[in-house]
């Protein structure tokens, strides 16, 4: 997949395309569908797929204090995008500038003069341009003067009236619920970081662990044990993993996530490994000493073989 970070790097002769814009934040179930459809009406015309996207949430440059937590790195997120078969990715920065073009401005000067759209694809509750003054009609509107055509892929909804969303599964995240998190992603929720060197207590304690530098990304899950895989060179590992500051020991940093893989012994420092949660298994406790915890180790890590059997 080609990837442009600006308008400008986008080569003269570009396209035609089939376009879709949003922010995509965690590639979710809803993102999957307008994706899926956009590269099968692409393939279908003979046209390359787009996904127009930002490099940070809006919301990050308008209201920072509101911004919330992304699922997924600006990295993960191109993996995923290039993963369901999409062409290219334009990633804007979303600086004063973006935030400023109208509607108009925007459809003319990214849709048809740097994309060359002869098709757009959005979702039912698509907004662009400045304040979001830009709606689906709006799309529709413009798009005889600018030579595209415009379709909505319909809203996701797994429970009735609620539509999957990356806010939803935020929500789940942080109930430490990865399982209802898989459901609306379409895959196991994950953080992505570099095996840092730690405390070493999981080695003395009999379970030596991998520990993820702090600036891991993805977001992470609500604290407790979790039975996962870890993901190293292309090599997938079932897992054991703690989220939290281990109560037990006294500075240990909050949100450290360390996996113990199952049966290997592996040195990964320095390696960047990608950590995915499939079952939360129980929260985070402070044990009085050290041999009640290895004992709830031992049954942590036999009911984790469980789960990953």
């Amino acid at each position: 997949m080609r990837v442009f970070r600006s308008l400008d790097e986008v080569p003269a002769g570009f396209g035609p395309s089939a376009v879709t814009i949003g922010k995509f934040d965690g590639l979710h179930r809803g993102h999957r569908a307008v994706i899926d459809e956009l590269v099968r009406v692409a393939h279908t015309r003979d046209l390359t797929s787009v996904v127009v996207t930002f490099d940070r949430h809006p919301l990050a440059h308008l209201d920072p204090a509101s911004r919330p937590a992304p699922l997924v790195s600006n990295a993960q997120r191109l993996d995923l995008i290039a993963e369901a078969g999409v062409d290219a990715t334009l990633l804007l920065p979303f600086d004063a500038a973006l935030a400023a073009m109208s509607p108009d401005e925007f459809a003319a000067r990214v849709l048809r003069d740097v994309c060359a759209a002869q098709f757009v694809m959005v979702g039912e509750d698509f907004r662009f341009g400045a304040k979001g003054a830009g709606s689906i009609d709006t799309l529709r509107a413009l798009s005889p003067d600018l030579g595209f055509e415009v379709d909505v892929v319909a809203d996701v909804r797994p429970e009735g009236d609620r539509k999957v969303s990356s806010t939803w599964i935020r929500e789940l995240l942080a109930q430490g619920d990865v399982e209802g998190a898989t459901e609306l992603l379409g895959r196991a929720p994950s953080v992505r970081g570099m095996v840092v060197h730690g405390a070493a207590r999981g080695r003395e304690l009999g379970y030596p662990t991998a520990n993820l530098s702090p600036d891991c990304e993805g977001l992470i899950p609500a604290d407790g044990v979790y039975a996962g895989t870890l993901t190293d060179g292309g090599e997938v590992y079932p897992a054991a993993i703690s989220v939290g500051s281990n109560p037990t020991f006294e500075g240990v940093p909050p949100k450290q996530v360390e996996a113990y893989v199952l049966d290997r012994e592996l040195d990964l420092y320095d390696h960047v490994v990608e950590v995915a949660f499939v079952h939360r298994v129980r929260g985070q406790v402070r044990f009085t000493g050290v041999e009640p915890l290895i004992a709830q180790m031992d049954d942590d890590v036999r009911r984790i073989r469980e789960l990953l059997s």
